[in-house]
């Protein structure tokens, strides 16, 4: 397939569209495979004001300024305000320079919900470096790949998190890449750097490096529809404006009070409003890493938390403790719900015992957000899961050729935009695959855009046509995760499925064609664990089946296998 204006992908673009004003040194290695928004688009966001062209970091300096004595980030244990984090981020990014980390580099970043994670993240942008957003839940395949595909030269880690030690891994890691040349530790560091001596740094500052704002800032990765996650380049220009936007969508003001209850490496915890969004009214940022109804309502009422975003499986657990809970999240006023598509029944429930002020949204780490707004019809907010948040989204909606289909018909979902990716980073082959001629990205996602009545304008996500299983927020590659099965001895074949789960909107189901005995769920799990793979992609059913179903080209039959397993 064509790739239109995509030109030299994996090639140093130095002189490609949209250098933006006022480049700064040369980043020559971080620009290479980075895919630049052609320049046609990116003076048309600069004229619409979307674009400042000013870099990320900036989001806390401006805070600062504003709004010095007010308490910026909050956890179990500390709390720092706006002119104490920027202190704080300045000394750990001199720590970070001295260490030898240096303008382009990356660092993948893999800390819990914590004041920690705000510190190293800016330390890391005040720095120059392009912070990685790793998840908890990543295990060895995938960091291995993060640092393959990335060129990353250092590793933040805590030392041992929900009973997972995180050191054990960094070693395996460096052994198997020589580009990973140091690992910071936040806690018992070994034999490691102590993340202690980082924050502590007392040294010359740093001065903080000239950047191309629209070079990327940080990187995060994808939800995996195809075999490993892909890296996705958000440019200090777009996601700068990708918080700005969201917190004006969401009204917030520096009265509110934002929770992160999800894993913050992810970008609706991290900047749909999230930490960045909060920081940009003068918000304050909560972090748990513990989002139990129990914690979190504790944790709501102690700080009036208002707002906050859940996945659908964890927004239904907090509305039924609302039955029991002694002390219940009244503060809230507005509480976004997304990961997977929800019933009008959910949405309802949700709106009755969490909160009135139930938002969905439905986007994607790679741009395009979609959400209710305040103030919407209940009919709006039950039955859609949002319209755009820029005037300059463009979304079609298309068949299985590629052609539109008529207005208020479902088809799959293309996007683009001032804050939506035109290129995975370092990966040809699924940017072949994923963007349309001319710079759409095909999102996988089968929608149907409302054209009438209050709902006119409106999304309606109906289903998907990626091979993908949403399970408790996360999206699960059933491809990566077949992979990872056949490697087994004892499997002949398998394929991954999703299965309905009424807490985790979607379960993981292994349905394996065994060559002799069965093995267990348990072992199967293990089996995956050595192998490296994601916490959050293990299977949570095991079937043994005799074959797989397959359709008239040989391919599995997933439809058929899952009125299978789904029959009484």
């Amino acid at each position: 397939m064509s790739t239109g204006f995509l030109p030299d992908r994996g090639n140093d673009q130095q002189t490609g569209p949209d250098r933006g004003p006022d480049r700064g040194p040369d980043c020559g290695d971080l620009a290479r495979g980075f895919v630049p928004f052609p320049q046609d688009r990116a003076d048309e966001y600069r004229r619409a004001g979307y674009w400042a062209d000013r870099a990320l970091d900036t989001i806390l300096s401006d805070a600062a300024a504003a709004w010095p004595s007010k308490p910026a980030i909050v956890d179990a244990e500390r709390s720092f305000t706006f002119a104490e984090l920027d202190v704080l981020a300045d000394r750990a990014a001199a720590g970070l320079a001295h260490l030898g980390i240096a303008a382009g580099d990356r660092v993948l970043l893999q800390l819990p919900n914590s004041c920690q994670f705000a510190i190293a993240l800016f330390a890391l942008l005040r720095a120059g470096a392009v912070p990685v957003m790793c998840l908890p839940g990543h295990r060895t395949a995938e960091l291995g790949h993060f640092a393959e595909v990335s060129g990353a030269v250092a590793l933040i880690i805590p030392d041992q998190a929900a009973g997972f030690d995180y050191r054990e891994m960094a070693t395996q890691l460096v052994g198997e890449h020589a580009a990973l040349r140091h690992v910071v530790v936040d806690g018992d560091s070994g034999p490691f750097v102590p993340w202690s001596s980082i924050a502590a740094f007392d040294g010359a500052p740093v001065e903080r490096p000239a950047l191309d704002p629209s070079l990327p800032a940080l990187l995060l990765v994808s939800g995996g529809t195809t075999g490993l996650p892909k890296l996705i380049a958000r440019t200090h220009n777009d996601y700068v404006y990708n918080a700005v936007a969201c917190a004006q969508t969401c009204e917030m003001t520096a009265a509110d009070a934002y929770l992160v209850a999800l894993p913050a490496g992810h970008n609706f915890p991290l900047a749909c409003p999230g930490l960045l969004g909060s920081m940009t009214v003068g918000a304050t940022t909560v972090f748990t890493a513990d989002p139990s109804p129990e914690n979190a309502f504790a944790l709501i009422d102690r700080y009036s938390i208002t707002v906050t975003g859940l996945v659908n499986a964890l927004a239904k657990v907090w509305a039924q403790a609302c039955e029991w809970e002694p002390v219940l999240p009244t503060s809230l006023r507005y509480v976004q719900v997304g990961g997977s598509r929800m019933s009008p029944e959910e949405a309802r429930f949700i709106l009755e015992r969490l909160t009135p002020g139930m938002s969905q949204i439905f986007g994607m780490a790679e741009g395009m957000l979609n959400f209710t707004r305040p103030g919407d019809p209940e009919d709006v907010v039950v039955h859609t899961q949002g319209r755009p948040m820029s005037p300059h989204d463009e979304m079609r909606v298309v068949d299985d050729n590629g052609d539109e289909v008529p207005p208020g018909e479902e088809g799959e979902l293309l996007v683009r935009g001032p804050y939506t990716l035109n290129g995975y980073y370092r990966a040809d082959d699924a940017n072949a695959r994923s963007f349309s001629p001319d710079g759409f990205y095909r999102s996988g996602d089968r929608v149907r855009i409302f054209t009438e009545g209050p709902r006119a304008g409106y999304v309606e996500v109906v289903g998907r046509i990626k091979d993908v299983i949403h399970r408790g927020g996360e999206t699960v590659s059933a491809t990566d995760l077949e992979d990872h099965l056949h490697t087994h001895p004892a499997v002949y074949a398998a394929a991954a499925v999703a299965l309905p789960d009424e807490y985790l909107g979607e379960k993981i189901c292994a349905a394996v064609v065994f060559r002799g005995k069965p093995i267990t769920l348990a072992e199967l799990n293990a089996f995956l664990d050595e192998r490296g793979a994601s916490k959050h992609a293990r299977p949570d059913v095991l079937v043994a089946v005799p074959s797989l179903p397959s359709t008239a080209v040989g391919k599995v039959d997933k439809k058929q296998l899952v009125a299978r397993l789904s029959a009484p």
